[in-house]
């Protein structure tokens, strides 16, 4: 099986249609969620071809992506992406992404390029406050996850559905599988006042020694988390089928450069979830999603103190979702061929 850096690689030759430069390659079959190309991973090829796009500008990385699923990928079409600039200022870029097949937009996107690097300092920034928002600072997001990645137990179940499960390797965090359960004191009443919802955490490896962790490939990992409805006890999900979830809209923002010292892994990243929303029709469902840094990979390396205080957050995302049957995964790909 291909590594994902292999797998978003498009063709060198590109052409031009009206406005658009368009970009071509092939879906890797190997990155499924059941036949249809996991919706991270499909993201991932437009990111890749958006930064082909902007590499002999200044503004070189995507900070932020939003994308909106308008129709299946189907992992036996080549596919197009079709990108131009909207706008093009001092400090961001704005351009538009949509992958085609068939002739089809399939995933409509849009995407701001900028420098993702530190916060510069100067008279024009208010540095005094965004120091408050780094760590060690008091207002700080700490890393999410209870474990190290050298202590962490890895998991042995992984989605049957998932094409790509041989390639890659997961840590669960047994904190959040226990604030689930529905004696935990964070469960709601008609006292509560906010609170609620579903919380995931896990270390998230891609296997092989020459992978690493990229930019597309953040949005295939803002893609991986266990979605909030297979999250339930089993007495709060009662009639809960084997399940599809496709992703409707996915929203990133990428936050920090990939870091690439010693102090970091190359291959790992801390992955947390929480989902609050559930609704009918469809299981309609939210999905909040961080990705961290992680100190080592899976079972290597060792635990010290303070580890956390030198991880960062990469990227966080949103992203809105359907419960549907696995059924609908077989039956949608067919027709995203038509």
């Amino acid at each position: 099986m291909a590594p994902f850096s292999d797998a978003v690689k498009l063709q060198p030759q590109i052409s031009k249609q009206g406005p658009s430069t368009v970009y071509s390659g092939e879906i890797d079959p190997e990155w499924t969620i059941g036949v249809v190309p996991n919706g991270g991973y499909s993201l991932a090829l437009v990111i890749e071809a958006t930064m082909r796009y902007q590499i002999a500008t200044e503004h070189k990385d995507p900070i932020h992506v939003t994308a909106h699923y308008l129709k299946a990928v189907s992992s036996t079409s080549p596919f197009e992406v079709h990108v131009q600039t909207l706008k093009k200022g001092r400090g961001l870029t704005n351009v538009l992404a949509n992958l085609v097949q068939e002739g089809q937009v399939r995933i409509m996107t849009h995407i701001i390029f900028g420098i993702l690097a530190p916060t510069p300092t100067g008279p024009d920034v208010a540095s005094s406050v965004t120091r408050k928002f780094n760590a060690p600072g008091a207002y700080a997001r700490r890393h999410p996850l209870s474990t190290h990645p050298a202590t962490a137990e890895v998991s042995k179940r992984m989605r049957s559905a998932w094409s790509y499960r041989d390639v890659v390797k997961k840590a669960e965090d047994p904190v959040f599988t226990n604030r689930n359960q529905v004696d935990h004191p964070s469960r709601t009443n008609g006292s509560t006042v906010g609170g609620g919802g579903i919380e995931w955490g896990s270390w998230f490896e891609l296997l092989g020694d020459e992978t690493r962790i990229t930019t597309p490939s953040i949005a295939f990992l803002c893609d991986i988390f266990t979605n909030a409805p297979t999250l339930l006890p089993k007495e709060e999900r009662k009639g809960l089928e084997a399940s599809w979830f496709p992703t409707i809209t996915l929203a990133i923002e990428l936050k920090h450069p990939i870091p690439t010292s010693g102090s970091y892994a190359s291959r790992t990243v801390g992955i947390y979830h929480k989902g609050d929303f559930m609704n009918a029709p469809q299981g309609r469902h939210d999905a909040y999603v961080e990705i961290w840094t992680a100190p080592s990979n899976i079972g290597e390396g060792k635990e010290v103190d303070g580890w956390r205080e030198e991880q960062v957050c990469l990227a966080i995302s949103t992203q809105m979702a359907l419960v549907v049957s696995m059924d609908v995964n077989a039956r949608t790909a067919s027709a995203a061929k038509l």
